[in-house]
């Protein structure tokens, strides 16, 4: 049996990927019900649930014109400059603590690491979460077992030499899954932000270049609900001509959602490719929307 917030998430993706090809045409929420084979009262119960609004007022963040529009709200990442693997700012909104792998544990290739891993259920999907005693070492999402396979195999080449396990019991595994949707950008359903702020921070063990890591702790001075453009990310870390690596070092960003590459899109308004699925990057940037 499929988990709830996933089997969400696939009419949502569903219901993504009718609107974005007909959006020419503006399909009606009767269109849209006969599509997911649900009435018009359950597709809207459907997307209330999922991100407390109508799916009128979700698509509509999903549409060119408006991404642009909120481009043109925005300015160059704030602080991004500011914002190093021990810097404050974002980082401690974020509840999060990161640290860079060193040179010499990228040639060591996670010798000594214990990794534990598991697949847990998400607003986005079912991912593969792995982690270490320093931190999360790998979030990636999945739609089947196969691509959960995969997600595994990626992790064993990254950390060739490393001692990963599965959690049998799920148990570590689902508290932190539980903790990055609860809690990571500051907020717990139900419960305040002062709350959130007493809980202990997530742990992030970042693996990459030094250009890499420049550019995942930029994307992580991005707030959420905002968007910004590819060239926008390379003036923040100064290096504006290198936007097709910035774009690259984005494409290989191993912990997705908490490092927030999907908030990253076209000058164009167009949302771009994501890592794991343009339709779910598109889901991530209009549920972060509509709860600002």
């Amino acid at each position: 049996m499929r988990m709830q917030h996933s089997q969400h998430y696939q009419r949502i993706a569903s219901a993504i990927r009718f609107f974005t090809e007909r959006k020419a045409q503006q399909p009606s929420l009767a269109e849209l019900a006969q599509h997911l084979e649900l009435s018009e009262f359950h597709v809207q119960r459907l997307f209330s649930e999922w991100v407390g609004v109508s799916p009128k007022q979700f698509l509509k963040f999903l549409t060119k014109q408006e991404a642009k529009r909120r481009l043109l709200q925005t300015n160059v990442l704030e602080s991004a400059l500011d914002v190093g693997l021990s810097g404050s700012s974002r980082l401690h909104d974020l509840l999060l603590s990161c640290e860079g792998v060193t040179p010499g544990q990228v040639r060591q290739l996670g010798a000594g690491l214990n990794i534990v891993y598991g697949r847990i259920d998400t607003p986005f999907g079912e991912a593969l979460l792995a982690l270490t005693g320093k931190g999360i070492c790998k979030l990636g999402f999945c739609d089947d077992d196969g691509a959960f396979e995969q997600l595994l195999l990626e992790l064993h080449q990254e950390w060739p030499r490393a001692t990963i396990s599965q959690d049998q019991d799920q148990g570590q595994v689902s508290a932190v899954g539980g903790r990055v949707f609860a809690s990571c950008l500051g907020t717990l359903r139900g419960q305040s932000v002062k709350s959130a702020a007493q809980l202990p921070r997530l742990g992030l063990l970042m693996k990459g270049s030094p250009f890499q890591l420049k550019v995942w702790e930029a994307l992580l001075a991005i707030p959420e609900g905002q968007i910004r453009t590819y060239q926008q990310v390379a003036d923040a870390i100064e290096e504006p001509t290198a936007v097709r690596a910035v774009a690259s070092a984005i494409a290989r960003n191993p912990i997705g959602y908490l490092i927030p590459c999907h908030r990253v899109i076209r000058s164009t308004g167009e949302f771009s490719q994501y890592r794991w699925g343009p339709t779910r990057k598109q889901a991530m940037i209009g549920w972060e929307a509509c709860r600002h």
